[in-house]
């Protein structure tokens, strides 16, 4: 059964997408519990842990040169987008297209 006692229960905070928050809120309803905790708790419940692969990209620090313009228009967008410096640069580099050959 999905729902606890409350002394069988501990806090656990994470981060997550509006759009997930949204969907438990959807499950929510949809079960008819009364909390996004009843909510995770049947996810956890119901998911199959043995067989789940999460899918990852090895990260790598990379080290190179900016200009000063460069790093101070990335910390300004940074601030504005709440975001970081490193993720602004992932989207940079991931809608990089690629350069086109010279006709021979």
């Amino acid at each position: 059964m999905a729902t606890r006692s409350r002394s069988a229960s501990a806090p656990l905070t994470f981060d997550l997408p509006v759009s997930l928050i949204a969907k438990i809120e959807r499950h929510r309803r949809g079960h008819g519990l009364r909390t996004a905790s009843e909510v995770v708790r049947l996810a956890i419940d119901e998911f199959d842990f043995e067989t789940c692969k999460p899918q990852r990209d090895v990260h790598r620090q990379v080290s190179v040169r900016l200009t000063t313009a460069q790093r101070a228009m990335l910390r300004r967008y940074a601030r504005q987008k709440d975001a970081s410096v490193g993720e602004l640069l992932r989207f940079a580099l991931d809608s990089l297209a690629p350069r086109k050959r010279k006709a021979r």
